[in-house]
Parts: structure tokens; C-alpha cells; sequence
């Protein structure tokens, strides 16, 4: 439950207000929302990431790296500060209590803001049982969504749902350590405000000075946030992101939890009809051995073209690609009638990339005149096949200044 600011004074707010099963208050909110936005308006992210971090976990300073990197440009969204909305004062300032029903309502609406379309950054929710259930109702009514708009102009619109549950942890000592450290920090920055009148005052959060404090906070992020998202562990993608390691490693490890994964993410009938395509790192992975291996036929079946390729490339290419060495790239054209054969092409190719280049050819023919019948005005040409090859490779690192 959220802080109800409530009057003291002014009557609570009755029993019936605060509906504490999960179905009727998903059940409410989402026929309020059918009612108030029509169903084909309800366009919810294609892609949720609810962010959990333990205090002192570096969820701020990951939340854009993670945004970035899922090309999200949303501004996350702050349960807490979602809470101190116009909606949400008014329920406040009327004794009322800001319960699940109200958070999940104003959240849901949050969501159908255009702006978050591409995917949104959940911070802060859920943090109860009930706001457990209605996430798993919501992915439940946007796949029941998707289906019912898939033969419609407004298929775009209805992307398989996506939700990810990231959580960045350390542990008690280290948050307790972390949130001192910051407080240490802002005293330091705050005073240099106030003396010199420049920069911004930052936050100063009792929870940044006093151990006790900060050991309760922690223990408050394990009671409400961690429990509610690892009870998702099972459903939706998990990500356990250890924070305690050095930035880098932690971003990392973020990199390598949120990779693409076509399989997740596309549509299963596009995913059927591309699947048959091999990936990129199933071709790379025995790349070597069978470049090796062709290299070893070529010399067995066909000894005599293999060495007409590295007499040509010797004395004809290396010293054009020798003098191209600080770009790292050489274009080289060639009528030589041995690359009339395909495999002579299919050779050249291979010995560049066993020599750590990376070698590419393209075949343009031109018609050139040959003769002409003064008789008829005719003009017989003759066709020249040149070759173009382009290689490339790191070029070298030269100091300027």
C-alpha cells in the first residue's frame, strides 16, 4: 500500500472503496478504460521492463544505458512520483487511500500515452500480491488484444507483448554502504552550492545518514519490490543483474541479459518463415575450420589454378594494397582472363581471409566498340569484363598532432 496522506480527522474512507481482490479491481479498471478509450485505443508498449534495484544499486545510473539499449525514449516511469498526480492529490486530499486499485488505474493510463508505445521503464511496481495478479491479467489482455486485431488495419498496433523483470541487487552491507557514501557526497556538493552559487542543490534523503535508516529502507526494498518481481521469475524474462560488480561488468551483463532474441520478440508466423534462415553466429562458428579446409582441397584438386591465384595476387594486388595501408582499404581493377573461371574468384577470396583481409569482387562489363560497316552504319563492340575487387583490412595507426 501506498501513503494515504489522509486527514486524521475526516472520516476513513469505507471498507468498500478498498476491493482487495485482484480480478474485480482489473476487472474495474479495465472496463473503465474500454469505456473511456474504445478497444482498438488501447495500444499498450509492445515492450514493459519493470526495474527493481536495491537501494544503492545503481538503478539510476543504468535506468538510460537500459533505455538505449532497447531504443526506449520514454522517460521512466516513477510509480512513486506517478502518485503525485493531479488524480492521485484529489484522492488524497479526500481522506482517501491510494490502494491498488488507484495505482493500477493510473498507471494503466500512463501506459497508453503515446510517448511510451515503443516500450516503457516501470519503476516501482508492483509491489504487492494484488498488483502482481492484475500484470499478469494485463499481458493476458494484450495477447487477447493482438489476437482479435491481427487481421485488421490496426495490427501494427498490437505487437507481442514483451515484459521483462530486471532486477539489479547487492547486498545489505553493501547498500547500507553506498547510500552513506552518497549522503557524504551531497553534504560535500550542497555546500559548494551554497558557497559559490553555482550547480543545483541535490536531494538530501534521511535515509543517506543515518545507518539504521538506510538498513531499513533496504529491508523494505526485500519485503515489497523484490519479492513482488521474483514471484514473476516464472513468466515473464528474468534478469538477475549482481550490481556489486564495477560498472563496466554490470553493464555488461546487461548487454549480454537484453540481447535480441528474434524467437521473443517476433511476431511466431514471421519467426516460422525466417527461422529457416541460419543465423549469423551458426555460420561464424565453424568459419575457420571449413576455410581451412576448403584452402587444402583447392591444393589437391586444383593445384595449378590455386598458384595462378597467389602469383596474381603477389605480384599484381600486394603492392597496390601495401600502398593503401594507412586507409586500410585498396581498389583494384583486373581483365585478367584467369578470373574467368569462378572458382579462381572463390580462391582469391579464401586466401584473402586465411591472410586476415577482407576481400570482395564485383563483375562489370562493358561494351566497347570494335568496328564499324560503312556499308550499313552498324557498330560491332566487343565485351570487356572487368573486375573489381575491393579490400579491406585495419589500417594503420598514425599519430597527428
Amino acid at each position: 500500500m501506498y501513503p494515504s496522506n489522509r486527514d486524521p480527522s475526516k472520516p476513513a474512507a469505507p471498507p468498500d472503496l478498498e476491493i482487495k481482490d485482484a480480478q474485480l479491481i482489473f476487472n474495474r479498471v479495465w472496463r473503465q478504460l474500454e469505456s473511456d478509450y474504445g478497444r482498438a485505443q488501447l495500444r499498450f508498449p509492445k515492450e514493459l521492463i519493470l526495474l527493481g534495484g536495491a537501494p544503492g544499486a545503481g538503478k539510476g545510473t543504468n535506468t538510460d544505458f537500459i533505455r538505449t539499449l532497447r531504443d526506449i525514449t520514454a522517460h521512466p516511469i516513477v510509480v512513486s512520483q506517478l502518485l503525485d498526480t493531479p488524480e492521485a492529490r484529489q484522492i488524497k486530499s479526500q481522506g482517501g487511500m491510494v490502494g491498488d486499485r488507484e495505482v493500477v488505474s493510473i498507471l494503466f493510463r500512463k501506459l497508453l500515452e503515446p510517448e511510451q508505445q515503443n516500450g516503457a521503464v516501470l519503476d516501482g511496481f508492483p509491489r504487492t500480491k494484488v498488483q502482481v495478479e492484475c500484470l499478469k491479467m494485463l499481458f493476458d489482455e494484450m495477447t487477447a488484444l493482438r489476437s482479435e486485431f491481427s487481421e485488421t488495419p490496426d495490427a501494427a498496433h498490437f505487437k507481442q507483448p514483451i515484459f521483462h523483470i530486471m532486477v539489479l541487487f547487492v547486498d545489505e552491507a553493501e547498500s547500507i554502504a553506498r547510500q552513506l557514501k552518497r549522503g557524504r557526497e551531497v553534504i560535500v556538493h550542497n555546500q559548494e552550492v551554497a558557497r559559490s552559487g553555482v550547480g543545483e542543490l541535490w536531494e538530501e534523503r534521511p535515509t543517506d545518514f543515518n545507518e539504521t535508516l538506510a538498513r531499513n529502507r533496504y529491508a523494505v526494498f526485500k519485503a515489497q519490490t523484490y519479492d513482488a518481481l521474483v514471484s514473476l521469475k516464472q513468466i515473464f524474462h528474468y534478469h538477475f543483474i549482481n550490481a556489486q560488480a564495477p560498472l563496466e561488468l554490470v553493464q555488461e551483463n546487461i548487454v549480454r541479459e537484453l540481447e535480441y532474441q528474434s524467437s521473443l520478440e517476433l511476431d511466431p508466423r514471421t519467426f516460422d518463415l525466417l527461422r529457416k534462415l541460419p543465423l549469423a553466429s551458426e555460420i561464424v562458428r565453424h568459419a575457420r575450420q571449413d576455410l581451412v579446409r576448403r584452402l587444402d582441397l583447392y591444393e589437391v584438386e586444383n593445384p595449378e589454378l590455386l598458384r595462378k591465384v597467389v602469383d596474381f595476387i603477389e605480384l599484381k594486388m600486394m603492392p597496390i594494397v601495401a600502398r593503401h595501408a594507412i586507409s586500410g582499404r585498396a581498389d583494384i581493377n583486373s581483365e585478367d582472363p584467369l578470373f574467368d573461371d569462378p572458382k579462381a574468384l572463390t580462391i582469391l577470396i579464401d586466401i584473402f581471409s586465411e591472410r586476415g583481409f577482407h576481400a570482395t569482387v564485383d563483375l562489370h562489363r562493358v561494351e566497347i566498340p570494335d568496328r564499324f560497316d560503312l556499308q550499313t552504319g552498324e557498330i560491332y563492340c566487343r565485351l570487356k569484363k572487368v573486375f573489381r575487387f575491393s579490400v579491406r583490412f585495419k589500417g594503420s595507426q598514425i599519430r597527428r598532432g
